[in-house]
């Protein structure tokens, strides 16, 4: 992580992986440069090789301190683990451009803007906390079942969501209902084995069916 200056904000660039495990660590130092710029945060994660929802959870804390401060938190690059993040939970617009700031207009129009924008962004953190459970724990099912790594199992969850068109959180539900023996619908289950074959890893899958059989 680097930051860097331009004009009244701040330039953060994030490389590497965002997950649980460094979250914490996100959400301080975005929130230690929200509070030493002026305008706001731009934010690049161009270098960014994985994120999953607990990144996201910071972005959308963070975002929403940044609006309460008429300030903005800003993605000026994106990498695609990223991008396929933000469309699956549709909270990309969050963190576009047109964020409303304090300077913007007549004092009415920009607090009923913010109060759209932070109405919004309440349900999408919402939304993201109440699914993130089954989410993390489909990975863990797919991790045992596959011999996959965290990073894989995310893969294989949003691979599958993208093949069937079914919202990310309801594939890793159908998931979570194999432990109590009930099969996954066709084509999900297929598509769930063909991610799992597409992996280029050492023998992960290997030898092993998928988990609605």
């Amino acid at each position: 992580m680097s930051v860097g200056t331009e004009g009244d904000r701040l330039v953060v660039t994030v490389s590497g992986e965002l997950d649980l495990e460094s979250d914490h660590v996100l959400y301080q130092s975005l929130n230690d440069a929200l509070d030493h710029a002026e305008g706001g945060v731009d934010l690049d994660l161009a270098g960014v090789e994985f994120c999953d929802c607990s990144a996201l959870n910071v972005l959308l804390r963070v975002r929403h301190r940044a609006l309460r401060s008429s300030k903005s938190l800003v993605l000026c690059a994106t990498s695609p683990a990223v991008e396929r993040l933000l469309g699956l939970t549709s909270t990309g617009p969050l963190f576009t451009n047109g964020a409303v700031t304090a300077a913007e207009g007549p004092a009415a129009w920009v607090a009923e803007e913010a109060e759209d924008s932070m109405t919004a962004e309440v349900a999408q953190l919402r939304r993201a906390m109440e699914t993130r459970p089954a989410i993390d724990m489909a990975r863990g099912i797919l991790m045992a079942s596959f011999h996959l790594t965290v990073q894989q199992s995310w893969q294989v969850l949003v691979a599958a969501s993208q093949r069937s068109n079914i919202k990310l959180h309801l594939v890793a539900e159908a998931v979570l209902g194999t432990v109590e023996d009930r099969a996954l619908p066709e084509p999900l289950a297929g598509h769930l084995a063909a991610a799992v074959k597409e992996l280029d890893t050492s023998g992960a899958g290997e030898g092993q069916t998928c988990p609605s059989r």
